[in-house]
């Protein structure tokens, strides 16, 4: 980098190829995508992850959970209370330690998540076929490479 107050115009253009900025650029146009397909559900795509990390026998921990998402505790407590006030979870004590709060899909929670799955298979589908042929494939296992 030069030694002047401003970057210069190379280490501009080099940062206009950071993976970082493509990456988050990519991740909110999916988003949005999912977002939009959802919408008719009242349904975000977050909430639709969380619905199906949480849709498990086990009663997973938040712990747990942020853990599976990469999502720090806090976070995670925050985008669940919306799924709790809907009624789509039920958030209790762990009997065997009253420090950990266990997660659990209601019944009207698995209802959501029925009429989800079929947009979900459509809308990933479709960003199948934008990436291509061998693409998917591809992009999944160098995208779980960066974490």
């Amino acid at each position: 980098m030069s030694s002047g107050k401003e970057p210069s115009d190379e280490i501009t253009l080099e940062v206009r190829g950071c993976l970082c900025l493509h990456l988050q650029r990519a991740a909110r146009a999916v988003a949005r995508r999912f977002d939009q397909a959802f919408r008719p559900l009242d349904l975000t795509n977050g909430q639709f992850s969380l619905l199906t990390a949480l849709d498990r026998v086990d009663q997973p921990s938040i712990g747990r959970v942020s853990a599976v998402l990469a999502m720090d505790r806090t976070t995670l407590t925050a985008n669940l209370k919306p799924l709790e006030r809907r009624g789509l979870i039920e958030v209790t004590m762990d009997p065997a330690d009253k420090r950990t709060r266990r997660l659990a899909v209601t019944s009207a929670g698995r209802e959501l998540l029925v009429a989800a799955v079929p947009i979900w298979i459509a809308t990933h589908a479709a960003l199948e076929q934008v990436i291509g042929d061998a693409g998917p494939d591809r992009l999944r296992a160098d995208l779980l490479a960066l974490c």
